[in-house]
């Protein structure tokens, strides 16, 4: 925390340039708490996970894990392909808490939002998302949840989020993920993590 402003990375599990998932987080980068900041980190030009490079790491892998490591809290939102996150985010996950003893996600607090244009607005991805940052030592929100389903008819050709009952849920969600970046930060500053 830079005095009490919370720093949030924003990363989207879509390389699309039309994403529904980049537009929510585009939405709630707009509907943050008062103190708190978000920029977006996009995958695009990380390349395939290659253990043989892990000593000599691929400059925009760098780039991604100094910035997860200099957030507060890390918000991912990610589209489901067949039923799992998509390759793009699981590659960047795989990057960014390797090599061993160099987790970026170690202890960090984390939450996942989802759309989709389908009945479940990406909540398969997001629950298989929650075992693969169990296993990196993330600290994931548990609650609430944001699934933004028939995602196709809440957002403007623009980009813009024209739901409001989406938009309330969203703006309730993040004022959670604040206290819980927190109340992670001031665990970890007092010892206890």
């Amino acid at each position: 925390m830079v005095g009490n402003e919370i720093r949030i990375l924003g990363i989207c599990g879509s390389l699309r340039g039309g994403s529904y998932n980049k537009m929510l987080l585009n939405a709630a980068s707009e509907l943050l708490p008062v103190g708190t900041a978000m920029e977006i980190f996009s995958l695009d030009g990380i390349p395939a996970f290659n253990q043989d490079l892990e000593g000599h790491l691929p400059e925009k892998v760098k780039e991604l894990k100094d910035k997860i490591k200099s957030a507060d809290a890390i918000l991912i939102s990610t589209p489901e392909y067949n039923y799992s996150v998509p390759g793009v985010l699981k590659n960047a996950i795989d990057w960014a808490s390797r090599p061993y003893g160099d987790n970026a996600f170690d202890r960090k607090p984390v939450a996942v939002i989802s759309a989709s244009p389908g009945a479940f607005g990406g909540a398969r991805a997001q629950y298989h998302l929650r075992q693969i940052m169990l296993c990196v030592g993330a600290f994931m929100m548990p609650k609430p949840e944001v699934f933004v389903a028939s995602a196709d008819r809440k957002f403007e050709a623009d980009g813009k989020l024209s739901d409001t009952d989406t938009e309330r849920h969203v703006r309730t969600f993040l004022e959670s993920f604040v206290k819980w970046a927190k109340a992670i930060g001031n665990a970890a500053a007092s010892g206890l993590l």
